[in-house]
């Protein structure tokens, strides 16, 4: 692999994350303009715009059971759904919007790509480019785009979670990412990714590996699952408490109606009923 002097391979770098997010932003616009706008799917007309109008002003005072039990998931990464179709926005512009949004998750894809097949050479970057249009075009995300599911949307944290849990293998990261900013980013985003999507949880649990796999001594990698965790914890309960505590004030138990058999010993023993 060739080498290039710290400000050229900076300025490739930065040509090559160019090409890779016109190239992503073209394919993601593509798919809602091909489909002639945003689908509709049962999960949309059941709770994904609900979600977002709760996001945008509670309705547990007027509203019983409304979405089934999944008015009680996180509400607020639907939030630009239900302000697009609040403002009336055709399907094909609220469309195009989101696949914007979800555009965000390319970068951490192609940092990821970076770290694992560094260099200069054409070899190098054609790798590098192959492996961020393999995972730009699989399954999950095409059938993501021009939906209205979050699950995307979910992922762009975990993915730079991902991206700066590897950081530290990467010789061409910029001066100013030092392992231990990339630990604490990595475990901030982790805990922002569980808040948005509670499933993105057993994901996450697998990111101290990557935390110990960047330190070289036994203390070290104890101390880097301890930083990531407490990072991943404390942006979780930042970001997720604004909804907990709407749901543990009314039925005792803030990931309701999950593991509510576990919460119920502890209301018990406050002696409260929700």
């Amino acid at each position: 692999m060739s080498e290039a002097p710290p400000r050229r391979a900076g300025r490739l770098a930065s040509a090559e994350l160019a090409i890779v997010l016109v190239a992503a932003a073209c394919l993601f616009v593509s798919i809602p303009w091909a489909g002639g706008g945003l689908g509709l799917s049962s999960d949309t007309l059941n709770h994904h715009i609900y979600l977002g109008w709760v996001a945008d002003a509670p309705r547990f005072d007027q509203d019983f059971l409304a979405a089934s039990y999944q008015s009680y998931q996180y509400p607020y990464s639907y939030w630009p759904l239900y302000r697009l179709s609040a403002a009336g926005v055709s399907g094909l512009t609220a469309g195009m919007v989101l696949a914007v949004l979800q555009l965000l998750v390319v970068p951490p894809v192609w940092l990821i790509a970076r770290a694992c097949m560094p260099g200069a050479s054409a070899f190098d970057v054609a790798m590098r480019l192959l492996a961020t249009a393999l995972a730009v075009m699989s399954g999950v995300i095409l059938l993501s785009l021009g939906t209205t599911a979050n699950d995307l949307v979910a992922a762009v944290p975990l993915a730079w979670a991902l991206a700066f849990a590897v950081a530290p293998f990467d010789a061409d990261r910029a001066n100013w990412l030092t392992p231990a900013r990339a630990l604490w980013a990595s475990g901030a985003l982790a805990g922002v990714a569980t808040a948005l999507k509670l499933s993105n949880g057993p994901l996450v649990v697998l990111l101290p590996l990557l935390w110990a796999a960047s330190a070289t001594t036994t203390k070290a990698r104890v101390l880097a699952i301890l930083a990531g965790g407490a990072a991943a914890a404390a942006a979780f309960l930042v970001l997720y408490a604004p909804w907990g505590l709407q749901l543990w004030r009314l039925f005792g138990n803030p990931v309701y109606p999950s593991y509510d058999d576990l919460f119920a010993p502890l209301r018990e023993w406050l002696e409260w009923t929700p």
